[in-house]
């Protein structure tokens, strides 16, 4: 019998086969080199391993509240769920590409009535044929265009889980930036409350005074002027809070209403800094730079693939199975039918596309490759970025803190002056307005601060730890 021989001979040419496509043409990838400094520039102090992206959000952000808004947002954030379900298509396509690497056997079968008419006789005679059995086609890997293929899909796949956690950083620092700017807001909010109590109390005791015929119309309308101006902020910051917390719900999945949150106060102590760690640690940590790398890897694993369209493709295709009817009887009644065969494609003449198709691939890399480097310089510029505003915020804090001081103690003596005849109301009328001023300007920094170390944690790749 002849099926041993065929056996041997198809299993020798799937070794062989398999053997020969252990080989890919292309270049395999390496990391590109870049530029790593020491040390985060304006960064003081000794360059150490421990970062603040190490810590995951609830060791950084103290806060209950922050914490509870960070944890739903995770939990329900729709730009997150958009991302997991492009995971889960990559993977899903990487499993596809996977697939061609192995044979292709299918289920076949066949049913065929054929009528043969004798003139001589003009006798009809119907013939009923059924056939079925298992149809196998491979393609012969020889020079690795499935691999590299399947090579380039496992590397999207891997582009966008680190896509799902850019996501994920860019949601906990948008999550904890917005909830500080709400802080701030009902910092303002609460200063300008208190600014326009005294400005009531003001134009109360000028309007006293102008009916005791002690002051003029002049002085009682340039009060009512700064008090009408104090009272229109609030509603402006009654509108940003609105806005802000409308933004935050949509992070958080749920429609438009208030957040709960707790109070800022003008002597809140900041978080102490913690050291932003090794800069070519970065490259490996934050996902978008990762991301970067992962679709350079798919663009060179795609030079490899388009080079493999060049050589011959070698194909396996074979079928085992049996027939009934009227043809078993034109082979002898045994009804079984079993056939192999291979057979090559050389490409010879295409036009031009595949020397185009390489060309493309290429310029693909290229540009993968540039987008590599620009995120990882873009990463250390952002660090960079946030340490020096951490620092020089800081700065500014402190004088303006000096300014609100100084202030206050201005506006209590103009008072003090006015009551003795020693000062005129444009004394008081200035130092209510400048401390006004200073004082939310003072908020608007320690809101700055509060939100330039979560720009520094995004900054860093931190907040995706679960």
């Amino acid at each position: 019998m002849p099926r041993i021989p065929i056996c041997r001979g198809i299993a020798c040419t799937v070794a062989l086969s398999m053997t020969l496509s252990a080989c890919a043409v292309g270049p395999n990838y390496s990391r590109p080199q870049m530029p790593v400094p020491d040390q985060y520039r304006f960064f003081e102090g000794t360059a150490q391993a421990e970062t603040l992206a190490n810590a995951p959000f609830w060791q950084v952000f103290g806060d209950p509240a922050l914490q509870d808004l960070i944890r739903v947002a995770i939990a329900n954030n729709l730009d997150l769920r958009i991302a997991l379900a492009r995971v889960e298509e990559a993977r899903a396509r990487a499993g596809i590409a996977k697939s061609f690497l192995y044979p292709v056997v299918d289920g076949v079968a066949g049913y065929g009535v054929r009528q043969a008419t004798t003139t001589e006789e003009n006798d009809d005679t119907t013939h009923n044929n059924f056939t079925g059995g298992f149809r196998l086609a491979w393609e012969i890997d020889l020079f690795g265009r499935v691999k590299r293929q399947h090579e380039s899909a496992v590397a999207t796949a891997l582009a966008t889980e680190q896509a799902r956690r850019g996501v994920m950083v860019t949601l906990v620092g948008d999550v904890a930036t917005n909830y500080f700017l709400l802080r701030e807001l009902d910092l303002q909010l609460q200063i300008a409350r208190q600014t326009l109590t005294i400005n009531d109390q003001t134009v109360a005791y000028f309007t006293n005074r102008l009916q005791g015929g002690v002051s003029n119309r002049l002085e009682l309308d340039r009060i009512q002027a700064n008090r009408a101006e104090t009272a229109a902020a609030i509603p402006n910051l009654e509108r940003q809070i609105a806005v802000v917390e409308n933004g935050l719900a949509l992070l958080l999945g749920r429609p438009p209403g208030s957040i709960s949150r707790s109070v800022l106060v003008a002597t809140e102590p900041l978080p102490p800094q913690i050291p932003p760690g090794l800069p070519a640690s970065l490259l490996e940590r934050r996902p978008d730079v990762v991301e970067a790398e992962h679709v350079l890897v798919a663009a060179n694993a795609d030079i490899g693939a388009a080079k493999a369209l060049f050589f011959p493709s070698i194909g396996l295709s074979g079928f085992l199975g049996g027939v009934s009817g009227d043809l078993t009887t034109f082979l002898g009644g045994t009804g079984a039918l079993w056939s192999f065969g291979t057979s090559l494609l050389q490409p010879i003449y295409q036009g031009g596309r595949l020397r185009r198709n390489a060309e493309a691939a290429k310029a693909r890399f290229d540009g993968a490759l540039a987008a590599y480097q620009k995120a990882a310089l873009n990463s250390y510029r952002e660090v960079a970025d946030s340490l020096v505003t951490i620092q020089k915020l800081a700065e500014v804090r402190t004088q303006r803190q000096i300014g609100v001081v100084a202030l206050q103690d201005a506006a209590d003596l103009s008072r003090a002056r006015y009551d003795t005849g020693l000062a005129s109301y444009i004394e008081i009328l200035t130092a209510d307005q400048q401390l006004f001023e200073q004082q939310l300007l003072l908020a608007q920094t320690q809101g700055a601060e509060l939100r330039a170390r979560a720009e520094l944690y995004r900054a860093l790749g931190g907040g995706w730890q679960q």
